[in-house]
């Protein structure tokens, strides 16, 4: 790390040991990316009155250039976590999953998926077996029978939405597949 670990204790008294823990698990974020510019950890035992029954709770604050991860998850719904040792695992593991994203991300390893293509039916010829479809960019795409997939061509009409995979033909952009889209629709 660029900037040392600050690790804050509260409701409780420092621990070597717990310290330890900390930083032998960080070893691990610092194994995904060496970009951590900064890193605060806070261990808060938020009942101390308690002698048994203490829900440790362990927040986690990360820097990394851009972006700041943090973990901050709610103790009272995991009562594992009265073990201080399994509430700072779990807050590793957690920041570890948000690191390996950003990691992710930042080298260009995100999947992207193109939006499938979308138009409306300007004209139905089932007689002749084809039809027409237009493109938000207004492109007119020729379709014929065998490529309406799930629907007859008899049931299409103008203003019917459809996604399309488009191909060139001999005359033109044509479409290999026309399918409608139903209630999920698109969105622009």
């Amino acid at each position: 790390m660029q900037i040392p670990l600050e690790i804050v204790f509260r409701n409780m008294d420092r621990s070597d040991a717990v310290e330890a823990a900390i930083r032998e698990r960080l070893e691990k974020l610092e194994r995904l990316t060496h970009e951590i510019m900064r890193c605060k950890i806070t261990v808060e035992a938020p009942h101390k009155h308690h002698a048994k029954g203490n829900i440790y709770h362990v927040t986690i604050d990360l820097h990394v250039p851009g972006t700041e991860i943090l973990v901050n998850r709610d103790p009272d719904k995991n009562h594992a976590h009265e073990d201080v040792y399994v509430a700072i695992r779990d807050a590793v593991n957690a920041a570890s999953r948000q690191l390996q994203d950003y990691v992710r991300v930042s080298r260009g390893k995100v999947k992207t998926h193109e939006t499938p293509l979308h138009g409306k039916i300007t004209e139905v010829f089932p007689e002749q077996d084809y039809g027409r479809l237009e493109t938000p960019d207004g492109r007119q795409i020729y379709f014929h029978r065998n490529s309406v997939l799930d629907a007859n061509l008899e049931d299409l009409a103008p203003g019917i939405e459809v996604r399309f995979d488009e191909e060139q033909g001999d005359k033109g952009p044509q479409a290999s597949s026309v399918r409608l889209i139903g209630k999920h629709h698109i969105v622009s």
